[in-house]
């Protein structure tokens, strides 16, 4: 067994195609083929489904897959480790970020390539809890996240943002003369949602239940973008963070404040305490606490857990 196998394995399961999985790797379709067979031997386990094309991995295969990705993630450690004892800071920063989360994480990202010009970085949508577990198998360097209930045991974490919200409507179909919108106005809405398990969402069915509302979204998902297309063609409204990140909305859409509407918990970047823990994660990490503004005098004490 070779680290390279174990890559054509994750190319594959990314790619869902043998071919792209050979072009994503560099090497010819048959050699793929070969290397992966050449594992399941070794191991004595099919991986892999096959017919006239990919079907998929078997239930073996799911959590060859799953050690695969972890031993990936910690060659790239090694090697990230060897280059900071070298001085240097170089590798690829993993940021999971959650959906519609009210801070822009190229903030973030802006400071961090600034301060190490070498970095690269990869961006992962994900809810809450996938934030924490990938990031406790060391799958995610950082996240940007919420902060409730979050065991301090086994992450830090720096405060960045109370997350505020407005309703975003086409200001042509829907007009307001209210300079904040009141929750009772917003339920009796169209409404296009996030799905019920991302927090973001949560935090709004707690506002709406909190003066004896109940949530009925005309529409949900769990991407934003098919929010903004809904919103931007004036079939419903939607709720984002005040501070969104989503860059320069169109012309016709407004977002007005809600009252008393913010999410249940402050938003923060987190990262893992045990070891192992990335040399990059641990500099940009540093970076942003030195960085950030104070909430409450709060942030200090959150980052080194007291």
């Amino acid at each position: 067994m070779d680290i390279k196998q174990l890559r054509f394995l994750v190319a594959l399961d990314e790619t869902r195609h043998f071919g792209q999985a050979a072009e994503r790797c560099h090497v010819t379709q048959p050699t793929l083929s070969m290397r992966l067979r050449n594992l399941e031997e070794e191991l004595g386990v099919e991986l892999v489904r096959r017919g006239q094309r990919f079907e998929g991995f078997t239930a073996a295969g799911q959590r060859v897959l799953a050690w695969a990705r972890s031993l990936l993630a910690a060659e790239a450690g090694l090697r990230a480790e060897a280059a900071a004892c070298r001085g240097q800071m170089v590798g690829t920063l993993r940021l999971g970020v959650v959906p519609l989360a009210g801070f822009d994480p190229m903030e973030l990202i802006g400071d961090f390539a600034a301060a190490h010009p070498q970095l690269r970085f990869q961006l992962f949508a994900l809810s809450s809890e996938e934030i924490l577990e990938r990031l406790g198998r060391n799958q995610l360097d950082l996240g940007l996240s919420y902060l409730e209930r979050l065991d301090r045991e086994h992450f830090a974490a720096l405060e960045l943002a109370e997350t505020r919200m407005g309703l975003l409507h086409d200001s042509r179909r829907f007009a307001f003369a209210e300079e904040a919108l009141s929750w009772q106005t917003v339920a009796a809405l169209p409404l296009g949602l996030l799905t019920s398990e991302m927090h973001f969402r949560q935090s709004i069915d707690h506002g709406l239940r909190s003066v004896g509302l109940s949530p009925s979204p005309w529409l949900e998902t769990d991407a934003v973008h098919q929010l903004l297309q809904a919103v931007g063609r004036g079939l419903c409204c939607s709720i984002l963070p005040l501070r969104h990140g989503l860059g320069e909305l169109p012309a016709q859409l407004a977002l007005t404040p809600i009252a008393n509407a913010q999410t249940l918990a402050p938003l923060g970047l987190i990262m893992r305490r045990g070891a192992p823990r990335s040399p990059l994660a641990e500099a940009c990490f540093d970076l942003a606490r030195r960085e950030a503004q104070p909430i409450d005098g709060l942030d200090q004490a959150i980052a080194s857990g007291d």
